[in-house]
């Protein structure tokens, strides 16, 4: 006879990580503890609250300091310089320790009493719950370009979903466990998550106008987003077999560059043979390009093994696959 070991045993006792990036929000920090506080409230068997400053050069971490010492549920860490959110997030994290993490921004534009429902997914056995702004509160010149991103990132990964970009975040605990950001890559959980195997879904939230501060994004965030695509595509199709991806350009390269060697081959063969009377193949194009794409397509052949070899020896600890759950003899 044999058991089925579920992976979130529905009996477990249901504690929450709140993880919030921090950088100049002195002012909305009070606030957002109580709206948390309220939000997660008889949801959970218990909460905590991880505010990352992430360098700032306000009075933020002195109002964290004071929060700690007067709400039990929050804590804090410092970062020596502005890191960036990713490493934010990535610290609060590895400081969770809870079996569900929400991650939201400190900006009050996200609203924690959409909680409730985005654990009613989880309950429904989903693990990764997106925010969707459905009715976005921002400008014409961030919201259209957003719109732009999104439908490319579903497009090119296979995760549609309606707003990839939203800060407000609820998933398990094994996800952050599986799923390692840096950079900009924060914005891609869900599409890393799936890309692991996790149930990804997303929810509806009510997206609030800021009250305090000013946004630190700009034209040069939709830039960066378009470079981390590209990262995120790479990762999630060809992270453990690079290759595949390397190896198929160089061949392309190589082969056409051989078939127009071959070709000025058989000319200078039938005009050695006066069988054609045609100019010198060296003062043609084709023999240039012809050397050059041969060269190019080696080299990125060579880039391709090596880039296999580094994988082979830096993920040797790192598991390629994700287990959902075991069965064993009871």
């Amino acid at each position: 006879m044999s058991t089925v070991v579920p992976e979130h045993p529905a009996s477990a006792a249901r504690r929450l990580s709140v993880i919030v990036p921090v950088y100049n929000e002195q002012a909305s920090l009070g606030q957002l503890i109580q709206e948390i506080t309220a939000g997660v409230k008889g949801c959970v068997d218990s909460f905590e609250v991880l505010l990352i400053d992430d360098g700032s050069s306000d009075e933020s971490w002195k109002v964290i300091c004071s929060l700690s010492q007067s709400e039990p549920a929050v804590s804090g860490i410092r970062f020596r310089r502005n890191f960036g959110k990713a490493a934010a997030l990535t610290a609060g994290m590895q400081a969770a320790t809870g079996d569900l993490i929400l991650m939201l921004d400190a900006d009050l534009q996200d609203d924690p009493a959409e909680f409730r429902h985005m654990l009613s997914r989880i309950d429904e056995g989903y693990d990764v719950v997106n925010g969707w702004k459905q009715r976005r509160l921002d400008p014409w010149h961030k919201v259209y370009p957003s719109k732009v991103f999104n439908w490319m990132v579903g497009y090119l990964t296979g995760l549609e979903l309606h707003d990839h970009n939203c800060g407000l975040k609820l998933f398990r605990s094994s996800v952050a466990q599986e799923v390692r950001i840096y950079g900009e890559l924060h914005r891609f959980i869900p599409v890393l998550a799936h890309a692991r195997g996790f149930r990804v879904t997303e929810v509806a939230v009510n997206h609030r106008p800021r009250q305090f501060g000013y946004s630190k994004y700009g034209v040069r965030r939709f830039l960066r987003g378009l470079l981390d695509l590209c990262t995120v595509k790479f990762l999630t199709s060809f992270g453990s077999r690079p290759l595949h991806a390397l190896g198929g350009i160089g061949l392309t390269l190589f082969l056409i560059g051989l078939c127009g060697l071959s070709y000025l081959g058989m000319i200078w063969v039938l005009m050695r043979l006066n069988l054609v009377g045609m100019a010198s193949i060296g003062s043609r194009p084709l023999l240039t390009y012809s050397i050059v794409s041969i060269l190019l397509g080696g080299q990125v052949l060579s880039l391709g093994l090596l880039a296999e070899l580094i994988v082979a020896n830096t993920t040797r600890d790192v598991d390629t696959f994700s287990i959902r759950e075991v069965t064993k003899k009871a």
